[in-house]
């Protein structure tokens, strides 16, 4: 799925030049969907995370910091950059970072990401494709960003490698709450990189074996593992156990 993820990276960084293009300095100042993030904020965000494959040297020292506190600390470091300069950063740093990603194509050795646990290098360009499709459709668009009109697509070339990344990524990132499942839970996502994902002790039981199941579309699913929305809200549907329920509401995936 590297490829299929290079070229949904290629085509956000088309849109989000595009997007970044059009903006006012009111609006690149705006408030973001990422609380205390100005529209601004997160694209500067995407550019720093592109610059740690090209030459992390650039960065603040935050190896030692937890992910989101490291993050904030990054982007405070671009606070006084202006919005051109923002921009032309992601034009010139993501030409660099999408070839980078592109030669751990075949590449399996293992890369620490701190507390978000430690992936094949194969693996990695797909984060990239999940931070890109959730930021800049979830975080800089309505309803929870501030832009109008229609966000880049949210379709199968998007959402197949945003959601090989949740299929990685949530195992490491919830291993305390997943441990605490009674029983196996069953995601059944529907829609563009349609799905079913298998959680707990019946994870490897057949399908519709799970004790409680869970429906919803790939792009609510994004954004409720993301904590950016909730079930009700979401339109996702569930039977089953209470408690492992509840624990199926609360995992998050970065």
């Amino acid at each position: 799925m590297t490829q299929q993820a290079i070229e949904a990276l290629a085509a956000d960084r088309e849109a989000l030049l595009k997007i970044g293009a059009g903006l006012s300095d009111a609006e690149w100042g705006s408030e973001s969907g990422c609380p205390g993030w100005s529209v601004q904020d997160v694209v500067a965000h995407l550019g720093a995370l592109y610059w740690a494959v090209v030459d992390p040297s650039t960065l603040p020292e935050v190896a030692t910091l937890p992910t989101e506190r490291a993050q904030e600390v990054v982007v405070e470091q671009r606070r006084s950059w202006s919005s051109t300069q923002v921009l032309g950063d992601y034009e010139s740093v993501s030409t660099r970072a999408l070839a980078a990603l592109e030669g751990l194509a075949d590449q399996e050795f293992e890369v620490p990401l701190g507390d978000l646990g430690t992936y094949p290098a194969s693996v990695i360009s797909s984060a990239f494709a999940f931070d890109h499709l959730l930021h800049i459709r979830s975080d800089l668009f309505a309803p929870r960003g501030p832009l109008t009109g229609p966000p880049p697509p949210s379709d199968e070339l998007h959402l197949g490698p945003a959601l090989d990344w949740v299929e990685a990524a949530l195992p490491q990132q919830n291993a305390a709450a997943l441990a605490g499942l009674r029983a196996g839970v069953e995601i059944d996502l529907h829609g563009p990189g349609a799905r079913l994902l298998r959680l707990g002790p019946g994870e490897a039981a057949s399908p519709g074996e799970a004790a409680s199941r869970v429906r919803s579309e790939t792009t609510a699913f994004v954004r409720w593992i993301t904590q950016r929305t909730t079930w009700d809200a979401a339109g996702v549907e569930w039977a089953g156990h209470e408690g492992d329920l509840a624990i199926t509401r609360s995992l998050r995936v970065f």
